[in-house]
């Protein structure tokens, strides 16, 4: 659900930063393109467009609309460190990401440490986009449904088309969820949280996402420390982030 605004936000020094890329990403193509379009491998060294510039969490371009995201752990604001990750359930890269690197912070979001904080970047394949309009609907009605859904999808990856993605998310939603399937999958259908799609997608670009997937931001102590891309490895973000 939509959470309530934050409030506290710091006044802090900003670091300098660099941009780390992992080995490869997924390189979204024309975002009207055909279902077999984008999903190529991104080249590494690709840069923020950030890193001349310091930046504290509060101000920082990935963070717009922050209180309206779906995230685990504490306030992003008031955390030792926090990821801003963002994804697109169709991109291999972030699937790897997923389900390799995240079960190893999950010890330090249970904790209070560490803050993950979801936006959606359908810009791989055709189906992503259906998936994230259904992903906002979702996250709308129930936040712990929103993590569910977002994690079947890179569970059956293979399996999605565009086809058939709001079929099986209807199916995953009712066998899973006590939430009305067939009304999230009309407003996956009609768009109705499109502006929230929209938004996370100019946050990303205006952040210098650059259409990669995964595009993770990286801040300690409300600080921007870097952008992780690609094949990111625990190791790149446990020592960035100092956890």
């Amino acid at each position: 659900m939509r959470r309530e605004s934050r409030v506290g936000r710091r006044d802090v020094l900003a670091l300098g930063a660099a941009s780390l890329a992992g080995l490869a990403g997924c390189l979204g193509g024309e975002r009207d393109g055909s279902d077999g379009s984008g999903g190529s491998t991104a080249t590494t060294g690709e840069s923020t467009g950030n890193t001349d510039i310091a930046q504290s969490l509060s101000t920082h371009a990935a963070a717009t609309d922050l209180e309206s995201q779906p995230i685990r752990g504490p306030d992003p604001l008031d955390a030792t460190a926090t990821i801003i990750a963002f994804e697109d359930p169709s991109c291999s890269r972030c699937r790897a990401f997923e389900q390799n690197v995240v079960p190893k912070l999950e010890s330090d979001i249970e904790s209070g440490i560490l803050s993950f904080v979801s936006r959606t970047y359908p810009v791989v394949y055709q189906w992503g986009k259906p998936a994230v309009q259904a992903l906002e609907a979702t996250f709308d009605r129930d936040e712990a449904a929103y993590w569910g859904l977002f994690s079947h999808y890179f569970e059956e990856q293979d399996a999605f088309s565009t086809e058939n993605v709001l079929d099986r998310t209807r199916t995953w939603l009712a066998e899973n969820t006590d939430l009305d399937a067939e009304a999230i999958v009309a407003d996956a259908e009609a768009k109705a949280f499109d502006d929230a799609v929209q938004a996370d997608l100019a946050a990303g670009d205006e952040a210098g996402a650059n259409g990669v997937t995964p595009s993770l931001f990286l801040f300690r102590d409300g600080q921007y420390r870097t952008t992780a891309r690609g094949s990111v490895s625990y190791d790149v973000i446990a020592n960035t982030l100092e956890l």
